[in-house]
């Protein structure tokens, strides 16, 4: 009676093949009756979920550039029962050779879909700028629609597991990043040149400006001043003439004479006869 019997696992479909050829496929955990061997024959296909890496695959970049890519993938046989026999004809059941094809689909994938993306998009310190999820994304779906109709492999999740520069890429991008700095310097040190300038001609502006205004303002003092002592000078003549010829020639005294200096004179000369004459004659002298 047990020859009779086959028990499904939880996580297991069972293939009941008749002389090696598959006949049925069961899913549902328990047991199931078949013919006795060498009849019919039970097959375990594991639906478990796997994953496999890629490996380091060397791919080129929009920009001619190239990088380093090793990508990962979350894998399992589609439970059903079309996709499970897919699964047994194109691999034989062998859960290696079927992470083999997968990881040679990958590096196709990422060939044919990194040459979509610049490396700036994939290498970048702004992380606003790095589409890593898109390709991830777009690879997924790539290799998902044909992974199931070629092998019943039903893909879960792809993703990017270690991204690095060769020697020759590193380089370029790092002149690339130093000619995107020197560009941004360059650009700001004409702007602050730019503003010093503006700076400066606002200040000889507003200099000359003032210095126009000072100029004005001392101009209209000194014209005040001169006609403030020409008019003191009209009232102290107008008081008492003779005093003020008297003073004037005695200022004019001071400010030639000092102790260094040696004047030879006539003493009826101005404003020498001050000194010799009566206030007077000086006054008739001056008329």
């Amino acid at each position: 009676m047990t020859a009779c019997l086959v028990q499904v696992q939880s996580g297991n479909a069972t293939v009941v093949t008749r002389f090696g050829s598959p006949v049925r496929v069961l899913l549902e955990p328990g047991l199931a009756w078949r013919l006795p061997a060498p009849f019919e024959s039970p097959m375990e296909v594991n639906l478990r979920t796997r994953s496999t890496s890629s490996g380091l695959q060397d791919v080129g970049t929009r920009d001619g550039l190239r990088v380093i890519v090793q990508a990962w993938a979350i894998w399992k046989v589609n439970p059903d029962q079309q996709h499970v026999l897919r699964f047994i004809r194109a691999v034989q059941n062998q859960p290696e050779e079927a992470a083999r094809q997968i990881r040679t689909f990958i590096g196709s994938s990422l060939e044919t879909t990194t040459s979509n993306y610049a490396l700036s998009d994939i290498v970048n310190t702004d992380s606003k700028k790095v589409k890593i999820t898109q390709l991830e994304k777009q690879i997924e779906n790539q290799l998902k629609e044909q992974l199931l109709n070629s092998y019943g492999i039903e893909l879960v999740q792809v993703g990017i597991e270690r991204l690095t520069l060769p020697s020759v890429t590193l380089t370029a991008t790092v002149e690339r990043m130093r000619a995107e700095r020197e560009t941004i310097a360059t650009e700001r040190t004409a702007e602050g040149n730019r503003l010093a300038a503006e700076i400066h001609s606002k200040a000889d502006r507003d200099a000359r400006i003032t210095e126009a205004d000072a100029s004005v303002k001392a101009a209209t003092i000194t014209a005040q001043a001169q006609r403030d002592v020409a008019a003191i000078y009209a009232k102290a003549y107008a008081l008492d003439p003779q005093l003020y010829n008297l003073l004037r020639s005695l200022d004019t005294l001071n400010d030639v004479v000092n102790k260094s200096t040696r004047i030879v004179l006539s003493t009826d000369a101005a404003p020498f006869k001050a000194l010799v004459q009566q206030p007077a004659e000086t006054d008739r002298a001056a008329r």
